[in-house]
């Protein structure tokens, strides 16, 4: 024990190497490497991880093991409720980490109506190297007069980050019921486009409350009160990509899928690699329930969302 109490102090108290430690207590190098093994397993030695403010690695890896998430990234954000600090926070961080899978796929898709996705793209850099070809828009984009220029600018920007092709969905993202959706995806154009669907190695999505958000209502893009009433009693808590879920991530069915000109749910779960950015009070059980759901491959989160809903 006293020999291997001397190695151990040598070495990381006094900062020698293992060959010096050797020659001064007349050790071979091996014996000496087995002695510092001993410490640890004696408890002569212990490891602390000393995690630096605003770095949450231990409930990233937490998340990671719960849900089976290729990537979590937890972002510290002043407020939950003041979303000028908060979506900052968030596209900076999912930007980091979209810099390191987005050059390894070849056919991307992004849901055009999310706010956090706007500022995740924002905060991106220009890829130097990526094998991306091109950027699909996977939900309908005109609504209003202002909409269509907003709903592909961002598909826009992704596709010119990537140095790819940008292919955009130009449809409304809700028709007037169910046999204007058909005629319109029957079109060639848009027929063109789910084809791109089948194709997608990476798809970016948003997290949405029953509740609309300021920016997709001023799309046109939003549901009816009727069809929120619908939704909530049925026992949906949110939606991923307007595809809207129950509280253990299951799909609800309702009368507004009918209306929808884009990615289906089933569909959407066939993409190998799945990524949304949320955060916000009114998106936390929403978040909950597509991460019990297995929804996602790679998530963006807030600190005090994890924390407040003990994820």
């Amino acid at each position: 024990m006293g020999q291997i109490s001397k190695v151990a102090s040598l070495y990381y108290q006094s900062k020698m190497t293992q060959p010096e430690i050797a020659r001064r207590l007349k050790f071979s190098q091996a014996g000496v490497s087995r002695a510092l093994k001993d410490a640890e397993r004696l408890g002569i030695v212990r490891t602390t991880v000393h995690i630096p403010d605003g770095f949450f690695s231990d409930i990233e890896l937490e998340l990671e093991e719960r849900y089976g998430l290729d990537d979590a990234v937890v972002v510290e954000a002043p407020s939950e409720d003041n979303e000028a600090s908060l979506l900052p926070a968030l596209g900076d961080a999912a930007a980091t980490c979209l810099e390191r899978i987005l050059p390894t796929c070849e056919t991307v898709g992004i849901f055009p109506w999310s706010e956090t996705l706007l500022y995740t793209v924002n905060a991106l850099r220009p890829l130097a190297k990526s094998r991306t070809e091109r950027v699909v828009q996977v939900f309908g984009g005109m609504g209003p007069t202002a909409a269509p220029a907003v709903g592909t600018r961002l598909t826009e920007q992704l596709a010119q980050k990537a140095k790819a092709e940008a292919v955009f969905l130009m449809a409304p993202g809700l028709c007037r019921d169910e046999e204007a959706r058909q005629a319109i995806k029957n079109d060639q154009s848009c027929r063109q486009v789910f084809d791109f669907f089948e194709q997608l190695d990476l798809i970016l999505l948003g997290i949405g409350a029953i509740r609309p958000s300021r920016y997709l209502r001023d799309s046109g893009n939003s549901m009816t009160q009727a069809e929120q009433d619908e939704l909530s009693a049925l026992g949906a808590v949110g939606d991923i990509g307007q595809n809207f879920i129950d509280s253990e991530g299951h799909l609800v069915a309702s009368s507004f899928n009918s209306r929808i000109i884009g990615i289906g749910y089933e569909q959407m779960m066939k993409v190998p690699r799945r990524m949304a950015v949320a955060g916000g009070s009114r998106k936390l059980d929403a978040i909950r329930g597509i991460l019990k759901g297995g929804c996602l491959t790679s998530l963006a989160v807030s600190y005090t969302h994890v924390r407040a809903h003990e994820t």
